[in-house]
């Protein structure tokens, strides 16, 4: 006699059929995120355990499906360590590629190694240029 066998797209009502199809788009999901490793493995496990009745004529069956996916990357930064008025550590995030750096900002402003913008002073108060040329003061 034959074995009968089981249509596992319409086991447990389908649901069996449509838990391996959610894991599967979240293992496809995992693979298109750009945040992931493309090369490491995912995995899809299906778990069917059977327990018999003691008639042996009736076997109850619970069904697991999970994913093991790929963890997103590590992104990596740097951070300033210093020393505030009071004495006490603190730290802020380096923006620019060295400490002490200054840089130009992504809308072009000129900041400082963190990112703060620097604040242009005049470099001349009026009252204080003097005219080289005849080597008097441009106000006298």
């Amino acid at each position: 006699m034959p074995q009968p066998k089981i249509n596992l797209n319409e086991f447990a009502d389908g649901a069996f059929a449509e838990r391996v199809n959610n894991a599967l788009k979240e293992v496809y999901a995992n693979i298109a995120d750009l945040n992931t490793d493309p090369t490491k493995k995912r995995k899809v496990t299906i778990s069917m355990t059977l327990s018999a009745d003691e008639q042996r004529d009736l076997a109850m069956v619970d069904i697991s499906v999970k994913t093991t996916l790929t963890p997103a990357r590590a992104i990596g930064s740097k951070i300033i360590i210093d020393v505030d008025f009071d004495g006490n550590a603190v730290g802020q995030e380096l923006k620019s590629n060295s400490p002490g750096q200054m840089m130009i900002t992504e809308s072009g402003d000129i900041a400082n190694d963190v990112g703060v913008p620097i604040v242009d002073e005049p470099v001349l108060n009026d009252d204080k240029l003097i005219d080289f040329r005849s080597n008097r003061s441009a106000k006298a």
